[in-house]
């Protein structure tokens, strides 16, 4: 199976690191996925959901607040300036998952559309691992 390398990073450490299938970026211009042997770009990301999917077919979501994001054939680096993962073995885990990442996102987004949207997604998420 195809796989490429995705590094996650912000100013306080990484947040994830390892193969992938797929992931799809919060772009500027809206959302785009990348697969292995993405031709190569840079571009500025946005406040949102960055979805992964891992090689055995889960998926991971990482809430970001803004950053860039360098793609090549191999590899995928993001940098963001703050993200948080929704990720947890328990409810209670998840939980504090998507108080952390909802806190973020009230201090970056300047609209109540934009928190609605993400945070939809973010809860989609955290169901989605609960299952």
């Amino acid at each position: 199976m195809s796989k490429f390398k995705l590094e996650i990073l912000t100013p306080d450490g990484e947040i994830f690191n390892g193969d992938v299938s797929s992931v799809t970026l919060p772009g500027e211009e809206g959302e785009f996925g990348v697969l292995p042997e993405h031709a190569s770009l840079m571009t500025q990301l946005k406040t949102g959901v960055v979805d992964i999917e891992l090689e055995d077919k889960k998926t991971e979501s990482i809430l970001i607040d803004w950053g860039f994001a360098q793609v090549d054939e191999k590899k995928v680096i993001v940098l963001a300036k703050g993200a948080v993962a929704i990720r947890g073995s328990n409810e209670s885990e998840i939980s504090k998952a998507l108080e952390n990442a909802k806190k973020l996102l009230e201090e970056v987004a300047d609209s109540n559309t934009a928190i609605a949207s993400v945070s939809s997604k973010l809860e989609s998420a955290a169901k989605s691992i609960l299952k």
